[in-house]
């Protein structure tokens, strides 16, 4: 018998087994993806804010015609701590951390559906030269905020698909 043989008779074994797994994909939840194009983002002031909004209105697929029937509104805490400092005191490593408390409002009672936390952080190297420093750290600042937003859009759907269809 073949190689090719047995892994063909081992994949027609088990997708039966895989068939009765009950797995189903998240977004294929009755529901699920209609009500993530109904989620309007608010982010607060500055980059990290507008990235993650920015990112999670594509994940979502935020239909800007249709009233949204949920906001998230989130609070963005950043913090940077140095590493590795030289005698000098400047610092070889920096790392950047991005803490996004958010809460699903679901917009015709105004209640609180859901809430939670998605925490990130990314370690760089400084740089000598002033543009190079800048570069790194916005590129770790957009690595962070597209991290967070993944985080949220988890979250926010495996809520969503827990939720009973209407």
């Amino acid at each position: 018998m073949s190689a090719r043989a047995i892994a063909a008779a081992l994949i027609a074994l088990a997708l039966p087994a895989l068939a009765a797994c009950g797995f189903t994909p998240l977004y294929a939840q009755p529901g699920v993806a209609a009500n993530m194009r109904h989620i309007q983002v608010v982010a607060p002031q500055g980059r990290e804010g507008f990235l993650i909004r920015q990112s999670l209105d594509d994940d979502f697929g935020y239909d800007k015609g249709d009233a949204p029937t949920y906001r998230l509104e989130m609070e963005i805490t950043p913090s940077r701590q140095a590493h590795g400092v030289q005698a000098n005191a400047t610092a070889q490593r920096y790392e950047l951390d991005l803490k996004v408390s958010y809460k699903l409002i679901e917009i015709a009672s105004g209640k609180v559906a859901h809430t939670g936390i998605a925490i990130s952080n990314i370690s760089y190297d400084s740089a000598d030269q002033p543009y190079a420093g800048i570069a790194a750290r916005q590129d770790v600042q957009n690595r962070l905020a597209s991290d967070a937003a993944q985080k949220i859009e988890i979250q926010v759907t495996a809520w969503l698909a827990r939720q009973p269809a209407s």
